[in-house]
């Protein structure tokens, strides 16, 4: 398939597992498919073998079940190499969804790389004030249930510490939109992320850096007070919803 391009942009790894996956799906496919693009960390310097899922969207001219049954034996085969399923849009789709999904299709639109056809992305046209509700839905509600998990989970150390990183990760991509939304570029990578998102927003990122260390191994939570860590964590993510919120 001499279509495939910007593969050699991707980590080695990701190359090698992922063109011959989309070989196979574009000769079963052929002209169904308008457009293919990896998106999120397996496209830069946060790749990591043993953590990162590959992630890819096929832009297909119809929704048709008929493709989605078709593709099930090649699609796991990729899940064995840690592929994950990929999303299955139509142009269509994806203009009629950017109110209700402005933050996805933003990060998909920073952060993606084309190897196939079409690049669909680069032109859409996400409104700002969708971005902003949405990412005030996605602080407030968070922070709504780390305040509940803390209490099935406030006695358990162990339970503290994933309730601690699950509850960051998920506020990666929310913390990337924020910055677009200020006219920033986001940095590459989480650590930096996270300090520009304190500079910009005033809050003191000593609590988020004490949880990411720990998250990617580099510094452990076992000398901190981690219910006091806790608190500060919640204060700052309350001092961001609550600028978000007057934007």
């Amino acid at each position: 398939m001499s279509d495939i391009i910007n593969a050699h942009q991707l980590p080695e790894e990701v190359q090698n597992k992922f063109v011959p996956y989309l070989k196979k799906l574009l000769q079963l496919h052929k002209e169904k498919i308008v457009s293919v693009f990896i998106y999120g960390s397996s496209t830069g310097p946060n790749y990591s073998p043993n953590h990162s899922d590959i992630n890819s969207v096929f832009i297909v001219r119809d929704h048709r079940f008929d493709i989605l049954r078709k593709s099930l034996q090649i699609v796991g085969e990729g899940l064995r190499q840690k592929i994950a399923a990929p999303l299955f849009l139509t142009k269509e789709y994806i203009q009629s969804s950017l109110d209700v999904f402005p933050m996805e299709f933003g990060d998909m639109k920073e952060n993606h790389l084309l190897v196939f056809g079409e690049d669909v992305l680069s032109s859409l046209d996400i409104n700002e004030d969708y971005v902003r509700l949405f990412c005030e839905q996605q602080i407030k509600g968070k922070l709504l249930r780390i305040r509940q998990a803390y209490l099935t989970v406030g006695l358990n150390r162990k339970g503290m510490e994933t309730l601690l990183k699950d509850s960051l990760n998920s506020l990666i991509p929310i913390f990337r939109n924020l910055l677009r939304l200020k006219g920033k570029t986001p940095p590459p990578h989480k650590m930096e992320l996270i300090k520009q998102i304190g500079q910009e927003f005033g809050l003191k990122d000593g609590a988020l850096l004490s949880i990411y260390k720990h998250i990617s191994g580099d510094e452990k939570l076992a000398s901190q007070n981690i219910e006091i860590l806790l608190e500060k964590y919640i204060d700052e993510i309350e001092k961001l919803a609550g600028q978000v919120d007057q934007r």
